[in-house]
């Protein structure tokens, strides 16, 4: 096993904590544009996904515990996303999980495993594989909203109010939500609310 102060997968590890912090902030950047626009739905798929990228950013950050006080020199290439539309914002984002799914944690994993870091290894292998779930989700919002149909549906489906949780049944929802005001950009498909049991 190589040394981990020397090795290449300390050094992956400080980009993917750069990275991840990176997409935390991107994200709830995102959410307030999302949020000036009227969607908040869009604005919570955002901040639901910063506060994971925050997870990934500390179980990483975690693995460097030993090199506590020391500085890591690496290079990166991050991603500015200075969008304005929460559709571009959504396009860049999935973009940018699937890059990290396909290319970035499964390269840190292999060099892990290469080096003797099978724990490592596993981490990587396993968070590439959120990330994917991350790009799933920013493709369907993205969808949803290029094809006009984030608060429409073609058949009669359940809705909730991210605000109060009120539950509207229809194809369409209704302008405002008739228990607690809240409009119409805060309803979301109710397979996908959060916190569904």
């Amino acid at each position: 096993m190589i040394d981990f102060k020397s090795s290449e997968t300390a050094k992956n590890l400080i980009r993917a904590f750069a990275g991840e912090s990176q997409a935390r902030n991107r994200y709830t950047l995102a959410a307030g544009k999302a949020k000036k626009q009227g969607l908040p739905v869009i604005e919570s798929v955002f901040l639901f996904t910063a506060g994971q990228e925050l997870a990934h950013a500390d179980v990483f950050y975690d693995y460097l515990k030993e090199l506590k006080g020391q500085n890591i020199r690496v290079d990166g290439a991050y991603p500015v996303d200075q969008y304005e539309s929460s559709l571009d914002l959504l396009k860049a984002a999935r973009h940018n999980e699937y890059e990290e799914f396909q290319d970035v944690y499964q390269s840190f994993g292999n060099i892990a495993r290469e080096e003797g870091f099978e724990q490592i290894a596993g981490t990587f292998f396993k968070i590439a594989e959120i990330e994917k779930l991350h790009g799933d989700r920013f493709q369907l919002f993205a969808d949803y909203l290029e094809k006009n149909q984030l608060f429409v549906s073609e058949v009669e489906t359940g809705w909730m109010c991210l605000n109060c949780g009120f539950v509207f049944r229809g194809n369409k929802v209704p302008a405002s939500c008739p228990v607690c005001s809240h409009e119409q950009g805060y309803f979301i498909r109710l397979e996908l609310a959060p916190y569904i049991q």
